[in-house]
């Protein structure tokens, strides 16, 4: 595994499996693509966000007004929904893919999530998916 010190204080939490599953940028860290993320966002449901609001700070993304909570002044965020497309996010935990023991979103989510926000860093994001899985 990485020894990036956010995907090690992720995996400290001790988030429930089956519950949870990294999202926007941090799949592509986990996998080696980048070498730095600002934070780390992390879809939940059942156990694994009642385990997150008894360990984080719980407070509200604005505009949207979604509860998060926010872990060591939110360098990790964890969430129930988020602000870009329509996939439920039971799906995307469902259907995440362990690397490295960390359940990530597949990347066609992370794809279809980096289109719509279109930010400069998810622009630079969706190039290093191009280069990366077509090499």
């Amino acid at each position: 595994m990485s020894d990036h010190p956010l995907l090690l204080r992720l995996t400290d939490l001790g988030l429930p499996a089956g519950d949870w599953a990294l999202f926007g940028s941090g799949p592509l860290l986990v996998r080696g693509w980048i070498n730095e993320v600002g934070d780390l966002d992390v879809v939940s449901r059942g156990a694994a966000w009642e385990h997150a609001r008894s360990i984080g700070e719980v407070g509200v993304l604005e505009p949207d007004g979604i509860e998060i909570v926010n872990i060591d002044g939110g360098a990790i965020t964890i969430g129930t929904s988020w602000r870009y497309g329509d996939t439920p996010v039971g799906h995307l935990i469902d259907t995440a893919e362990a690397i490295d023991g960390i359940p990530c979103v597949l990347l066609s989510h992370i794809v279809a999530y980096k289109r719509i926000a279109g930010r400069p860093k998810d622009l630079a994001h969706l190039a290093v998916i191009d280069r990366m899985s077509n090499s």
